[in-house]
């Protein structure tokens, strides 16, 4: 039976895991983030990929940082024929990676070489791709540097956020593994290099990144609020108030009046400028210390109090 030790950390990785685990595959060590405190109440929660885990029996170890930690050091002596990894989040050594007897290999979340890095969800989104996908690559020092295994790809719609893109590329990512690994272990699998001059990078987004540029135009700020959906949400002040918007929709009509100015406001809309004279509704949002709400609700409550024609978006 051919051995692995698995890395990562949010939902997508657990189908990953449970696909190598109902393929007979001997997962003999997890290895995932720390548990992290979340929510206003800070309550300590697992990771997605140790609850996983534990419920499969495995060993779980959740090291702050691999690199020079006595988790590194149990990982290595495993001498495991493969490590897969699927968004785990942190830097591997080297001298981790070529521990595996066989390759270690990543499950990555772009169709590479576009987007290496830790958000290459985020940035299609973002960046209005019309189309994702997965890649299967060797780990190499480089980070998502290495050669290419296999690819699969799923179209993109305004319906999507990150995290229906997410939950759509994970069983993709979990079938294109398990169909690959047999010519991994075998030796008989094509390597693809990663072309260079076709290399672009998705950093982890910044918490500067979170705050919504309503200079852009209606498309891109509903691209962004759809890409930073549902972990984070993107915010703005709004009347002086910080709130999250955390549905948009742009309108197929133009204004001249300055982008985050009210455009029209009633029972049912909020309407607002965006930049290079484009318009967008807001459907849902979240006023700093109260519940998601729809634009009904806001409206009832504080939506009324500013007029139209107003600076309601306050640029800093």
């Amino acid at each position: 039976m051919t051995s692995v030790i698995f890395m990562g950390t949010p939902d997508f990785a657990v189908t990953v895991l449970d696909g190598l685990v109902d393929a007979g595959y001997d997962v003999q060590l997890v290895i995932t983030q720390p548990d992290r405190k979340v929510g206003r109440k800070q309550i300590l929660q697992q990771t997605p990929v140790k609850q996983a885990a534990l419920k499969h029996g495995i060993k779980v170890l959740q090291p702050e940082k691999l690199s020079g930690s006595p988790e590194l050091d149990e990982a290595i002596a495993l001498q495991t024929d493969l490590i897969v990894t699927a968004a785990y989040g942190q830097f591997l050594p080297t001298k981790f990676l070529k521990s595996a007897k066989i390759i270690a290999v990543n499950v990555h979340g772009s169709l590479l070489p576009k987007y290496r890095g830790g958000a290459p969800i985020q940035y299609s989104i973002k960046n209005g791709d019309a189309a994702t996908g997965v890649t299967i690559i060797e780990m190499v020092k480089k980070m998502d540097a290495g050669d290419m295994f296999a690819q699969a790809s799923i179209p993109l719609t305004r319906a999507d956020d990150t995290g229906t893109a997410f939950a759509r590329l994970a069983p993709v990512g979990r079938d294109l593994l398990l169909k690959t690994l047999p010519s991994l272990i075998d030796g008989s699998a094509t390597r693809t290099p990663q072309v260079e001059e076709e290399v672009t990078f998705s950093p982890t987004i910044s918490k500067d990144e979170e705050h919504l540029d309503f200079t852009q135009d209606a498309q891109h700020i509903d691209q962004w609020v759809r890409a930073l959906r549902p972990a984070v949400g993107g915010w703005v002040q709004i009347g002086g108030q910080r709130c999250k918007l955390w549905d948009v929709t742009p309108l197929a009509e133009a204004t001249t009046q300055a982008a985050g100015t009210l455009v029209r406001s009633g029972k049912h809309e909020f309407v607002l400028a965006a930049g290079n004279g484009t318009v967008l509704a807001v459907n849902e949002l979240q006023p700093a210390g109260k519940s998601k709400q729809d634009v009904t609700a806001f409206m009832n409550g504080q939506g009324r109090k500013f007029a139209q024609g107003a600076q309601v978006i306050d640029h800093e």
